[in-house]
C-alpha cells in the first residue's frame, strides 16, 4: 500500500512538471511568436525574398518587432509579405520606413530589417504597405564572383602572352627592352631634354632678373597701372575710337549705297552728272533768272523816280534813318 502511494506521488510530481514545462515552452514559443500581444499587418512587396520562411522574425532598427505571418506572390518578381508588427512598436515605425530581407548573422535564418525613414512621416496604419529594396543575395555574389574569376582568368593568359612577347623582342616595348642601342638613344635623349630644361631655367632667371630692373613706377606702364584718371582717359578715348570707327562705318555704308544708286540711274544727282542736255537747260535758266534779276533791279530804281511812287520810297527812307538813330542812342 505504501509501495502504491509512492508511485502516486512520483507519478503526480512527474505530471505537474512536465505540465509546467509545457507550459512555459508554449508560452516561450507564443512570446517568440507574438501570441500573446495585440499585432497590426503590415506588407511589404519584393521581387525576391532569398528563403524567407513563415515565421521568421520581423525587426526594426535591429529589435524584434514581429514575424512573417504570410507570403504571397501576386505575379512573376511581385512577392508580397505579410508582416504581423506590435501595435506598441507600430508606432515608432513611419510610413517612409524600407524593409529588406536578410539573414540573421553570417549562416542563420532570413529576416525581415526594417529600416527607420528620413523624412519623419506620419506612423504607419494597419494595412499599409511600406517601401522595399532587394539587396544582393550570396547567389548573386557566388555568380558575380564566378564571372570575375573568369575575367581574371583571361586576363592573366592575355598578360602571359603579352609578357612573352616582349621578352621575345617583339613589338615596340619588346625592342625597347632588348635592343640596347635603342636604349642608349633615349638615355642620350632624355640627358639633352635635361640640359635644354636645365638652359630654359637659367635663360628664365635672367629674364625675371631683368624685369626686377625696371623701375615700373617711373615708366609709362607704372603710370597706366597706378594712375586711375590717366587710365580712365584712356578707356574713354578708346570708346570714343571705337564709336567713331562704328560712324564712320556706318557713312561709309551710306556713301556706298548713294553712289550704287547714282551708278544705276537713280535720283536726280545721276542726271546732272551723266545728262549734259539737263546742264544745259539748267545753265540757260540760271542765265535768264539773272537777265530777269537786272531788269527787275531796273524797274525797281525806275519806279523810285516815278513821281506816283516816290513818296512811298522817300517815307522808307525816313523810317530807315530813325531806326538807325535809335539803335545808336541804345548802344551809347
Amino acid at each position: 500500500m505504501e509501495k502504491s502511494t509512492s508511485q502516486k506521488i512520483r507519478l503526480g510530481v512527474f505530471v505537474v512538471m512536465g505540465t509546467l514545462v509545457l507550459i512555459v515552452a508554449l508560452y516561450y514559443i507564443g512570446n517568440r511568436q507574438h501570441l500573446f500581444t495585440n499585432n497590426i499587418p503590415v506588407y511589404a512587396e519584393f521581387e525576391n525574398v532569398n528563403g524567407l520562411q513563415l515565421g521568421n522574425n520581423v525587426r526594426y532598427s535591429g529589435i524584434n518587432v514581429g514575424n512573417v505571418s504570410k507570403i504571397e506572390m501576386l505575379e512573376e518578381s511581385r512577392i508580397l509579405v505579410q508582416m504581423m508588427v506590435e501595435e506598441s512598436t507600430g508606432k515608432f515605425i513611419k510610413k517612409d520606413a524600407i524593409a529588406t530581407v536578410g539573414t540573421d548573422g553570417l549562416v542563420g535564418s532570413m529576416v525581415v530589417n526594417i529600416l527607420p525613414g528620413k523624412e519623419g512621416l506620419v506612423s504607419i496604419k494597419p494595412g499599409d504597405t511600406i517601401a522595399s529594396y532587394s539587396r544582393i543575395g550570396a547567389d548573386d555574389m557566388l555568380s558575380t564572383l564566378n564571372v570575375t574569376n573568369e575575367n581574371a582568368a583571361l586576363l592573366t593568359s592575355d598578360l602571359l602572352k603579352i609578357t612573352n612577347k616582349i621578352l621575345e623582342g617583339k613589338g615596340t616595348l619588346g625592342v625597347l627592352v632588348s635592343d640596347s642601342t635603342l636604349a642608349k638613344n633615349i638615355k642620350t635623349t632624355l640627358i639633352n631634354l635635361e640640359e635644354t630644361s636645365r638652359q630654359t631655367t637659367i635663360a628664365m632667371n635672367k629674364i625675371n632678373k631683368e624685369l626686377n630692373n625696371i623701375n615700373i613706377d617711373e615708366s609709362l606702364a607704372g603710370t597706366l597701372f597706378k594712375d586711375t584718371v590717366s587710365r580712365n582717359r584712356i578707356e574713354n578715348i578708346i570708346t570714343k575710337l571705337d564709336s567713331s570707327s562704328n560712324n564712320i562705318a556706318g557713312i561709309t555704308r551710306n556713301i556706298e549705297t548713294i553712289i550704287n544708286r547714282i551708278d544705276k540711274g537713280e535720283g536726280a544727282l545721276n542726271h546732272l552728272t551723266q545728262d549734259p542736255e539737263l546742264v544745259r537747260n539748267i545753265d540757260t535758266t540760271l542765265f535768264n533768272i539773272k537777265q530777269s534779276s537786272i531788269k527787275l533791279n531796273e524797274n525797281m530804281e525806275a519806279l523810285r523816280h516815278n513821281f506816283l511812287f516816290r513818296g512811298y520810297f522817300r517815307k522808307l527812307e525816313r523810317q530807315e534813318r530813325r531806326e538807325m538813330r535809335k539803335a545808336q542812342k541804345d548802344s551809347l
